[in-house]
Order: structure tokens, then sequence, then C-alpha cells
């Protein structure tokens, strides 16, 4: 069962986040680390600050490659700034792009995000806080703020980094001084549970992460005709531009090219310009290699002779210096040799000129839960339909369709969380997808009810994500004409569990929500029979079980119904307990004897027998068990609507570990369900959905079920 404090904390961080925390205003102080307090604590004692959630040793570098046991940490060190360098600077002369030089691990990706945001002053110092020095008020302690799955988060750090041979072992500054970037790239390791979490990585992650933005990737090998124009406006939007070169085998990996450009590695794009050659327009684009080396030779590369003929004051303006991993290459050339564009787009909150053009958003926090939700994608007809479900409605169409077709341009983006520290046991990325269902026109405007499994066998998608991919987000560009629509994120595989967020962006105003049950019980009332109206041949039975003081206790109760359903061959159970017998006597006790009269025994077999109907009709493959998917469906014919969340609930109470129900757990599910049902309504006398209770009467409803 999901234990209570899981619970609790989902509903408490709902409510915190109604408050607004977890904006980049008012971002959640990650592990409850108050940078703060923490840093006036070190000042008032005198003592450095050592971070107790992520010590400077062998865990925080990581579990394989450079687990305690690799020879690549043997000999690492961790140190200060301040035991490396005279005169330690948290930034020199302004964070700039060559100040982010890779070290001995694999995450350019990150590098290549970091090093996009030192182009916008602003954004890089939504991540790291002004303030912070190795001079005033010093005490060891630094923080930046990272953008995770939704949300702010204020990240705490100590300033020991891993060294060897008295340099640092990761991302470095080429001004040996500065440490803003290698501080960054440990809280962002504190983050996701170690430095080997970071290795390799999409751009687009780090990003995001950086900015809360939703990213786009582009196969540039199958580009649309205008991309030049698509990265000349991102880059006046502000966007983050990330690219690099597929790799065909691993040997592939970090191979570099006859004209130095290097295969599987991220660069950032950093420019893109116009200039006169020899009389002619000739588009130039800019790139950034991590590395802080290593750059391009081809035309108009450091000292190429194109150069040469163009206007010397574009010269001066666009020439660079000699081998710090920037370089310039032809637009057409960088077509040639990348295959792969990341631009990471702005949310509104991090966009603060007027004329910047603006999405409007929308986010949703889910789970795929095996046995619940976890359906997996539409090659599961069976379990698709069981995905959670989002609803789109778009209005307006766009200001400017670009083709007589009048459509609607949206954005949807799933994030899975928190792979990257499933590494450490084993784990890694889902593989992941969405589809779009157009909503039939008669049922447009309708309640949003989670659709079943018929919708999805009788309609094909109109759109869905481009690939289904081992990615923390995939994400499509797509238009349609105004209506309404449903998205279904999904795993590729059913059965994988995972919690996730998906992001709608869309260009005008609309309309979204989740698709999910309003909660209800379609409760009969209570059976108002009488003894004269029980047949004698159940009486005689129960006279028989029931003893002279003709009542039935819970022991009786549990050997009863045992006895009953052993008859039963097409059933597979493993019996009644006395707490499921418990559970049904508190149901049925009318007058507080803890012990079941004939009446009541009566109501409690039909029942039973009312179940076991609905039971054997949802035992679809007559297997003697439900599987959880076929019990949703049960559940509902008896008359219980549940949401997604209490799906999940039910699931891991009463089904087992291949997620199949026998009926036994499906008998007690039901009565668990009546029980909780009618208390409610006892307590909500006006029917308005809300109940007050005071303590005695919650121990006394908790306790009972």
């Amino acid at each position: 069962m999901m234990p209570f404090g899981g619970i609790a904390a989902r509903l408490q961080r709902d409510r915190l986040r109604a408050e607004g925390v977890g904006e980049h205003s008012n971002a959640v102080k990650y592990l409850n680390q108050d940078y703060e307090a923490l840093k006036q604590e070190c000042i008032e004692s005198g003592v450095l600050f050592r971070d107790p959630q992520f010590p400077a040793g062998p865990t925080a570098l990581g579990f394989k490659e450079l687990g305690p046991h690799s020879s690549k940490t043997r000999g690492v060190e961790w140190k200060r700034p301040s035991e490396l360098v005279d005169d330690p600077q948290f930034i020199v002369g302004g964070a700039t792009r060559t100040d982010i030089c890779q070290g001995a691990l694999g995450d350019c990706w990150l590098l290549a995000a970091i090093g996009s945001l030192t182009l916008n002053e602003e954004l890089l110092h939504r991540v790291v806080p002004h303030g912070q020095s190795f001079q005033e008020d010093y005490a060891g302690i630094f923080h930046f703020q990272i953008w995770q799955f939704g949300e702010w988060v204020d990240v705490v750090v100590d300033d020991l980094l891993p060294t060897k041979d008295g340099e640092l072992l990761f991302v470095h500054s080429a001004e040996c001084t500065e440490f803003w970037s290698a501080l960054l790239e440990k809280a962002y390791a504190k983050l996701n549970g170690c430095y080997e979490s970071l290795s390799g990585g999409s751009t687009t992650e780090g990003f995001e992460d950086f900015t809360g933005g939703v990213a786009e990737m582009y196969d540039l090998k199958r580009a649309p005709r205008n991309m030049g124009h698509i990265i000349r406006k991102a880059l006046e939007r502000g966007s983050l531009l990330g690219c690099s070169i597929d790799i065909t085998s691993a040997f592939d990996m970090e191979a570099v090219t006859f004209k130095k450009l290097v295969k599987g590695h991220a660069y950032s794009v950093t420019a893109f310009k116009d200039v006169n050659y020899r009389g002619q327009q000739e588009q130039l684009i800019r790139i950034r290699n991590p590395w802080g080396q290593v750059e391009w030779t081809g035309a108009w590369s450091d000292g190429s002779s194109e150069w040469d003929n163009i206007d010397p004051s574009d010269r001066e303006e666009l020439q660079l210096k000699m081998e710090d991993g920037e370089f310039w290459m032809s637009f057409r050339d960088f077509m040639r040799e990348f295959s792969r564009l990341e631009i990471c787009n702005l949310t509104p909150d991090a966009l603060t000129k007027d004329e910047l053009s603006r999405w409007h958003t929308q986010v949703f926090e889910g789970t795929w839960r095996r046995g619940s939700t976890a359906g997996g994608c539409r090659n599961n007809p069976a379990t698709f339909w069981i995905n959670p479900q989002f609803k789109i409605k778009l209005l307006e169409e766009d200001d400017d369709p670009g083709d007589d077709e009048v459509a609607c341009s949206f954005l949807v983006a799933l994030m899975q969380k928190h792979r990257r520290r499933e590494r450490r046991v084993g784990g890694d990325m889902h593989t992941i997808g969405f589809a779009v269902y157009e909503v039939p026109e008669e049922a447009q405007g309708s309640q949003n009810v989670h659709l079943k499994k018929d919708f999805f066998l009788r309609n094909q998608s109109r759109a869905r994500s481009e690939t289904f991919i081992n990615l923390r987000e995939v994400s499509n560009q797509i238009r349609l004409p105004p209506g309404e629509y449903i998205v279904v994120p999904s795993t590729f595989e059913p059965h994988k569990e995972a919690d996730f967020i998906l992001r709608v962006f869309t260009e005008k105003q609309s309309d979204t929500a989740e698709l999910d049950e309003e909660i209800s019980a379609d409760l009969a009332d209570e059976e108002e029979i009488t003894e004269d109206d029980i047949e004698d041949g159940f009486k005689n039975m129960f006279q028989q079980l029931a003893g002279e003081d003709m009542e039935i206790s819970v022991f009786e109760l549990k050997t009863i119904l045992n006895r009953v359903i052993a008859r039963h061959k097409d059933l597979k159970t493993d019996g009644f307990s006395l707490d499921s017998c418990r559970n049904m006597v508190n149901l049925m006790d009318k007058d507080g004897s803890a012990r079941l009269g004939l009446v009541e025994f009566q109501i409690l077999w039909n029942k039973i027998r009312s179940w076991l109907t609905i039971f054997r009709q949802y035992d679809l493959d007559k297997s003697g068990t439900m599987s959880s998917y076929e019990m949703r469906m049960a559940l509902e014919s008896a008359g219980f609507k549940l949401n997604n969340k209490l799906h999940q609930v039910v699931v891991a109470r009463y089904a087992d570990a291949e997620a199949g129900v026998d009926f036994d757990n499906f008998v007690c599910c039901l009565v668990k369900l009546e029980t909780m049902f009618r208390f409610f309504h006892s307590m909500d006398r006006d029917g308005t959905g809300t109940a007050v209770m005071n303590l005695a009467e919650w121990l006394l409803l908790t306790m009972c079920g």
C-alpha cells in the first residue's frame, strides 16, 4: 500500500505550489538547506561550510567509471580554491564562454548549455545569484538556482572540489583563478546524485534546467527550408542553441574529422551573421567547443583566407582569438557537417522584453505506475487507455498561419523525472513518447472523463511525437485545426514506472485539463429486509453456522466464506483473512455488537453474490483472477468511479506482484470503498463534498477501516 507519508508529502507539495513555492522568485530549498541561514552559522562559528548532504568523497564522484575502485579516481583530493591558487575569484570580468573548459567527465552537453547561458547575463544570474565571493563574508558556501521538473530549486554546495595533481578534475576556467563554473557543475552533480550521473546527455537537458524553457530538436539532414531563419530568430529571441555530429558506432565517439570537428560532441551556437563576401551575401554561423580548443579548420576558420575578402570593419567585429574553442563557419558548411540542432525556447517568466513573443504555458504532473497508469504505447491496445490523458481545447487559430489552412500551433513536451539518479542502481531513461487524438465533435464540451479502451480502438491519432526515444524529454510542435484534442503520454513498453511532467505551450490562449474521473459511488440504499423476507433454506443454513447465539463472529465468518469460495473451482484465491472479515463486519454491523445477525448476514451475502457476478464478467480470460486493468472496469461496474491517484493506491494495496487481483482481494477492496464512502456521506450531511470531523471521528474511521 502507498505509505501514508508518501501521500501526505504529495499533498503538502501540491499546497506549496498553490502558494507559489517553486517559482524562480520563491525557489524550493533543495534538501531543506537554507543558504542564508547556513552561511550565517558558518560566519558566526568561524568554521568553513562542509556539506553533510553531499560530502566530499568517493560517493560524490560516482559508482562505476568514477567509482571508489576506479583508476580514474585514484589520487583524487578534495580541495578548496584557496588551496589551489593564491587569490581565488568567483567571477573574473563577467562570466564568459571561455570560463568553461571540459575536464575528465563526459558532460560536454552540460558545458555547451552553460556556455550558451553566458550570452545572456539576465538568464545567467537567474542561475548564478549575484553577491557570491571568495572575499566578502566568505564561508566556504555557495548556491545556485536550477529548474527541475516544473519548479526552481536553490542548491547549496561547499567549495571542496575534486582535484588531481593539484588541478581541477572536472570543469575549469581558462582563467585559472575563477571558480563559478566548477561550483555550478558541483551543484548540478549534487542534484543528480553524483558527478558520474552527468556523463552523456543532450544539450537541451542543460538548456532547460538553466532556463525552465522548452526544447526543440532538428535533424539537419531533414531540416526545413528556412532553417537559417529559424536559427536567426531563435538567437534574437534569446533562445539557447546547441549542435552535434551524430556517430555511427562507438569508435566514432569524440573522433576528430579531417577539418577538426568532433563527432558525438556537444557544441553551442553563439551567433549568426550575414557578411558581404566578394560581392555576395554569405551567411556565417559561430560555434563554440566547450573544450576551449580543437576548432574547425575549413573556410572561415581562424586565420583563413576568406577573412581577407570582406569589409575590414566586419572582419574586426567578427574575427576571434586563435584557438579559444570558438570559430566561424559558413552556414552551408554547418548544414553539411553537423547532424543535429537543439533549440531551447524560453518560457514567459524568463522573458522581460515586451516585444518578444510568448507562449501560453500549462504544466501537468503525472505518473506511470504498473497496474494502474503504465499502459505502454498504442501497440498495447488492452492497456494503452489507462495511461494519463490530457485535454487541449484550441480556441483561436494562429495570426500568421503561413498557408491557407486555418490552424492552431502548439508544442507538447513530455519529460521523465529523476532518471539520472536511477543510474546508480542500474536504471536509466525510459523510452517515451505521446499521441494526440481528436475528440469527436459530438463529445466536445462534455465532462473531462478519462476515455476508455473502445475510443482508442475506433480512432486514429491526429499527431504524435516523431519517435519514442530514451531521452529525458520528447517534444513536438504541432499544427491542427481548432477543436478539442487528447494528449496521451506513455512509455513504449507497458508496466514501466516513472514520474513525468507534461508541458503544453500554445501560441494562442487555450484551455487544458487532465482527464480524470470525478470521484463518486453509486451506493444503493440500504436494503430494507426483515427476517420474514428471508427464505427458510437460508435461515436454516444460518442457524447451523451461527450456533445457539444466532450471531456470526469474525472467526465464524472467515470459516464460512472460505468454505464457500473453496467450492468455486474457477476462482483463484488465498482465502479471506481475519482483517478482511473484520472489515465486512464493520460495514454491516448496525448494532455495534461486532457480530452479524441473520438480516445483516443476508445483506452481506447478497453483496458478495453480486460482486462474484461482476468478478466473473471482468475476468475476461477466465484465469480465475482479474488483471488490475480489468479491475478498474469492474470497480466502475460495481458503482465506484475513482481518479488515477486512487487507482494507483488500490493497485498497490490489492494487486499481487504480477498486477493480478484475486476474488478475496476484489471483495475486500469493494468492502473498504463502500465503508469509506458511507462514512464520508454520514459526515457530509449537506452533500457539499466536504466533510468536517474531529480527532475522535478521524481515529474511529481509520482504526476501523
